[in-house]
């Protein structure tokens, strides 16, 4: 690699690392002060494997609540509305051939939102639907692709995933949360997705 395509990996490493795990922990705040069910049963999980005290690695990994409420975020609101590939030879796709140099979108957003894949409940919040693992989630194993797949899969996943645990158990530890009476629900896809007024949130210290 040039040292240019270094530079350009490290910044699509800090781009993963940053903006886009804090928009999946602005849009579960959001979607846990929709659900305050969901808030306290990620809380209670938390609170009985930490109590107050600093997170263990172990613990974390242990996570099945606070897990399949970030996969339903992802799926509901994927920072990633979607992802280009480039053809680097021909290929045959189901039954179309594809010759070199054809760019081909894989539209993640509106998968995530397709009834025909994930039923009917489609735009609900309902994490259950990942309580048997990713591949059961769906009609189709492959359907969930908030990180993309294959060779090209973010290197960020893990990392990510983890952080995002992290920083939503700390908060789960020491605040209950609600939306202020200012939040209006609107999504802004242009780029990646982000609630468009932003996320006014009520913080109580527990």
């Amino acid at each position: 690699m040039t040292i240019k395509e270094v530079m350009e990996e490290c910044k699509l490493l800090y781009l993963a690392w940053t903006e886009t795990t804090s928009i999946l922990l602005t849009w579960t705040m959001i979607v846990l002060s929709m659900h305050p069910e969901w808030q306290d049963r990620a809380r209670e999980e938390v609170i009985s494997l930490f109590g107050k005290n600093k997170l263990e690695y172990e613990g974390v990994n242990r996570l099945k609540t606070v897990t399949t409420i970030l996969y339903e975020v992802l799926r509901l609101y994927s920072p990633a509305g979607g992802f280009i590939r480039k053809t680097y030879k021909e290929m045959k796709i189901g039954d179309i051939t594809y010759p070199v140099g054809v760019l081909i979108e894989l539209p993640v957003f509106q998968m995530n939102h397709d009834p025909h894949i994930w039923g009917s409940d489609v735009h609900e919040f309902k994490p259950e639907r990942f309580a048997n693992g990713i591949s059961k989630a769906s009609k189709y194993p492959g359907a969930f692709l908030p990180f993309s797949w294959g060779p090209r899969i973010c290197i960020s996943q893990q990392f990510a995933m983890l952080e995002g645990k992290m920083a939503l158990c700390m908060i789960l530890q020491c605040f209950e949360f609600e939306l202020a009476s200012s939040y209006t629900h609107a999504v802004d896809n242009s780029r990646v997705m982000r609630p468009t007024h932003g996320a006014q949130i009520n913080l109580t210290a527990i």
